[in-house]
């Protein structure tokens, strides 16, 4: 199996070059290195990686570039996977991201210092999931408006969509709430049809399901 081709953009030259260290190590093929969004998105339309890792915040004005440019990819190269990086939590960001649909993912900063972490985060991605950082997760369970549209929800479910946010597979999920992986695959079955989502293909429809979670904060 070919190794994922990767573009890596991020203004800080030590972060940049310590993920595609990372990255190298662990499999991966670094095509190109980006110092702000034009550069990235001049790299992705030259190279088409499979995925790209960005800051949201770059070079000229360190605010939405590297989300703008996110943008740019995703509606050129949909099947591209994007992984974005951010140092603080930024939910109406995430859940734009999400919204596009698979292949994408939402991580602060911080959580690169576990490396096992990140990089199966990358490949997560990379083979067509969805990934929401845990601390964006918590926050948005504490925060869910009063008109909730997961009222329809048991407590188990939410638990099961909230690990469905965190980018967890039915395994991951069985393994961390101590059930069979059965159990979790009638959990999900319970959750879409509850939120009333269209029968497309199953892995989108775990998609719209966490952002139908996000939009509930």
């Amino acid at each position: 199996m070919s190794a994922v081709r990767v573009v890596i953009a991020d203004d800080d030259v030590l972060l940049r070059e310590g993920l595609a260290t990372l990255l190298e190590r662990s499999g991966f093929e670094i095509l190109g290195r980006a110092a702000d969004g034009s550069q990235l998105v001049s790299q992705v339309r030259a190279l088409k990686p499979d995925l790209v890792v960005v800051d949201i915040r770059m070079p000229p004005t360190n605010t939405t570039e590297g989300l703008d440019a996110a943008r740019v990819i995703r509606e050129e190269f949909p099947a591209t996977g994007i992984l974005v990086l951010s140092a603080h939590v930024e939910v109406e960001h995430a859940m734009e991201l999400l919204a596009t649909g698979e292949r994408i993912g939402y991580l602060l900063k911080s959580r690169v210092t576990d490396v096992d972490e990140f990089i199966e985060t990358v490949e997560r991605i990379a083979r067509g999931g969805s990934v929401v950082d845990p601390v964006l997760v918590k926050e948005l369970v504490g925060a869910r408006r009063a008109n909730d549209p997961l009222g329809v929800l048991t407590s188990r479910e939410r638990e099961v969509l909230t690990l469905m946010a965190e980018g967890r597979s039915n395994a991951g999920i069985a393994a961390q709430l101590w059930v069979t992986e059965g159990t979790v695959e009638k959990h999900v079955r319970s959750i879409l049809s509850k939120l009333d989502l269209p029968e497309t293909q199953a892995d989108h429809r775990r998609v719209l399901a966490v952002v139908a979670f996000l939009e509930a904060r």
